[in-house]
């Protein structure tokens, strides 16, 4: 077998890796964006079917733990090839957890649905349509390879978690007020908790690949703007 074709056929396992992150990262927004919807329609039975969705998100991320082992067994890749399956592998594994969490809050949703509406939830929306920015944000810098637009979307993560701190301090207040409000609000800060979980994996597959195009982590830490431990 020349090199050429050793070349071309790496090429092609690389490109069909790719493919398949791009598909869960669709998959996954759409998962956000679905699970948003039944929480506004109140809609058990979409939620549920919401959660059963995850597991194409699941079998996924699987088929492509397989392909990168595969790739690593057969070609035996260096340096930037290397970085590029390994960026893969834990890219789709963030994508994975971003999955669990949207499913997370429509299981949420079906318990929500058995009380009255509650009016903090009305702010839920907008975190998740900021969450599923930044996702979709760090996912286009991947597919570019874009280290500039990836450490852009890494600074965002802060806008995110001023969000969730926000809708926190919100709901804690209605608790104190109303204490019979106490367990649907609960169930809110979970999902609220899952959403601002989404951006930290979609600001991970920033950091990845920052890395996968320097081949150094980003330099200094994380701002942090989450203030709900304070």
């Amino acid at each position: 077998m020349g090199t050429e074709h050793i070349v071309k056929s790496f090429d092609a396992e690389l490109q069909r890796i790719n493919g398949e992150i791009t598909r869960m990262g669709e998959m996954a927004l759409g998962q956000i964006e679905a699970a948003i919807d039944v929480l506004q329609r109140r809609d058990s039975k979409a939620a549920e079917r919401v959660t059963i969705n995850d597991d194409a998100i699941d079998e996924l991320e699987q088929v492509i733990s397989n392909d990168v082992l595969r790739v690593l067994a057969l070609r035996q890749p260096m340096a930037r090839d290397l970085r590029e399956v390994y960026a893969a592998l834990r890219i789709a594994a963030d994508i994975e957890r971003i999955g669990d969490y949207a499913s997370n809050v429509a299981k949420r949703s079906m318990v929500l649905n058995q009380s009255a509406p509650v009016a903090p939830a009305r702010g839920l929306p907008a975190l998740a349509g900021l969450a599923s920015e930044l996702l979709a944000e760090a996912l286009e810098a991947y597919r570019l390879r874009d280290a500039d637009r990836a450490a852009a979307m890494r600074d965002r993560d802060a806008e995110l978690d001023a969000a969730y701190t926000s809708l926190f301090r919100e709901l804690l207040t209605y608790m104190a007020e109303d204490p019979k409000q106490i367990t649907p609000c609960t169930h809110l800060l979970f999902m609220a908790k899952n959403i601002e979980r989404i951006g930290d994996h979609a600001t991970n597959i920033a950091e990845n690949t920052w890395f996968l195009v320097h081949g150094e982590s980003m330099a200094g830490s994380r701002e942090k703007a989450d203030k709900t431990s304070e």
